[in-house]
C-alpha cells in the first residue's frame, strides 16, 4: 500500500513566504576529505519511494543559478520526484566534471553515487527508479555515469554532451535506458565530436555514440524516425530517432540546434524537460510540467481529456488540433468565452491547439 507523505509544516510555511520558491539552500557532503556542495529539492507531497532526478549542470556553471533557472523545487513537485543538483570543483577551467576529458583526478563518478547513497539513508528514495541528465559538460558526466553505474541507474539523458576517447574505450557495466539530445549546429560541442570554440575533437560523433549505445542495448534494424510537428517559428526541426533496443535507445535530433537548452512551450516545438520525464517514464504521457498559462486570456481544461473539453477563449480566434503527425484533426471559429471541442473519435496520444493568435497548448487524450 502506498502511503502519502507532507513535508513539515515549517517549510510549507517558508513556501507561503515565497511564493511558492524554495529557498537555495546549499548542502554539503564530505567526499575523499573534500566538502562537496549539492541542492536537493524533495516533493511537497509525493506517494510512497519516490524517484530520484539528477541534474548536472555545464561548464563554469553553478547549482544556485542553476536552480533559480530551472525552479527545481516546483518540477519537483509537479512530478513527485526528488531533484537532486550537485556542484562540480573548480578544475582550474572552471567548475567541471571529470568526465575523463582532462587529466583531472577528481573521482566525480564515485561521489556522485556516494552522495546519492547518503541521501536515502534519510529519504524515502526509490533507488531502483534513479535517473541522470545534465547540460554540456553535464552531458558528458551523464555519459561517463551510464557507462560506469547503469547497473544502478534507470535511465539517461545527457543534452549537447558527448562520450570521451577514455570512456569509449570502456565497456557498459550494463544496458542502460538513453535518450541522446544534440543540435546539429552546436558550434562548442559539435555534432561531429569537434568543437569551432575550443579547437579540438572532444569525443565521439553522434553517430558513433549512437552506434556505441546500440552495441551496448543489443539494437537490431533501423531507427523509426518521426519528425515533430513544426508549430512556431523557431528555425528549428526535431526528430525522434526510436531504436529497436533489448533496453531503450532514442536520439532527439535538434536541426539547426546550437548549444542551447530549449524550454518554453510558448517558444520552442519542444521542451527539453518534458521530453527526457516523458522518456524517463517511458509511456510518453505526461501533463504540463509548468502551471498551464493563460495566454491571452486562453484556457483548456480538462487536460488531459478523454475526449470532451472547454477552451476559453479571451478573444475570439480560429483554432486548430494538430496531430503529432503535423496533420489538422479539427479546425473551427472560437468566440469569445466559453467554447466545446470533442477528440472523442480521435485515438489517444498528444496533440497541438494552435490559435490564430500564435498560442500553442498541448493537449492530451486519453481513453
Amino acid at each position: 500500500m502506498k502511503t502519502k507523505h507532507i513535508i513539515g509544516i515549517g517549510f510549507l510555511f517558508a513556501l507561503m513566504l515565497t511564493g511558492g520558491k524554495a529557498f537555495a539552500q546549499i548542502q554539503t557532503f564530505e567526499w575523499q576529505s573534500v566538502q562537496r556542495q549539492y541542492l536537493v529539492r524533495i516533493p511537497v507531497q509525493y506517494e510512497g519511494d519516490i524517484p530520484v532526478l539528477y541534474f548536472l549542470h555545464g561548464l563554469g556553471d553553478n547549482i544556485t543559478r542553476l536552480d533559480n533557472e530551472f525552479h527545481f523545487q516546483q518540477i519537483a513537485n509537479q512530478l513527485g520526484w526528488a531533484i537532486v543538483v550537485p556542484q562540480a570543483l573548480n578544475e582550474g577551467y572552471g567548475t567541471m566534471w571529470n568526465a575523463a576529458l582532462t587529466y583531472s583526478t577528481t573521482d566525480d563518478s564515485g561521489f556522485l553515487m556516494a552522495l546519492l547513497d547518503a541521501l536515502a539513508e534519510s529519504n524515502p528514495f526509490n533507488l531502483d527508479s534513479v535517473f541522470f541528465t545534465g547540460f554540456s559538460m553535464g552531458g558528458f558526466m551523464t555519459h561517463r555515469m551510464a557507462i560506469e553505474h547503469g547497473d544502478r541507474i534507470a535511465g539517461c539523458a545527457p543534452v549537447s554532451g558527448l562520450i570521451t576517447s577514455p570512456m569509449a574505450n570502456q565497456t557498459p557495466v550494463a544496458p542502460v535506458r538513453m535518450l541522446h539530445i544534440h543540435g546539429t549546429a552546436d558550434p562548442v560541442v559539435g555534432y561531429d565530436g569537434g568543437s569551432q570554440y575550443f579547437g579540438y575533437q572532444l569525443g565521439l560523433s553522434v553517430d558513433n555514440i549512437l552506434n556505441y549505445w546500440k552495441n551496448a542495448n543489443d539494437c537490431t534494424g533501423e531507427p523509426q524516425i518521426d519528425t515533430l510537428p513544426d508549430l512556431h517559428n523557431d528555425g528549428l526541426r526535431f526528430v525522434r530517432y526510436t531504436y529497436d533496443c533489448g533496453t531503450d535507445l532514442q536520439h532527439l535530433k535538434v536541426i539547426g540546434g546550437t548549444h542551447t537548452w530549449y524550454q518554453g512551450e510558448s517558444q520552442y516545438d519542444v521542451s527539453y524537460v518534458e521530453e527526457i520525464v516523458k522518456f524517463f517514464k517511458g509511456n510518453g504521457s505526461i501533463t504540463s510540467l509548468t502551471d498551464q498559462p493563460s495566454l491571452k486570456g486562453l484556457r483548456v481544461y480538462p487536460n488531459p481529456t478523454t475526449g470532451l473539453f472547454s477552451v476559453e477563449m479571451g478573444e475570439s480566434a480560429s483554432v486548430e488540433v494538430i496531430d503529432l503527425q503535423g496533420r489538422m484533426v479539427f479546425r473551427q471559429f472560437l468566440n469569445q468565452g466559453a467554447n466545446t471541442i470533442d477528440l472523442g473519435p480521435l485515438p489517444e496520444g498528444m496533440y497541438f491547439l494552435k490559435t490564430g493568435n500564435g498560442d500553442v497548448v498541448k493537449i492530451l487524450k486519453t481513453n
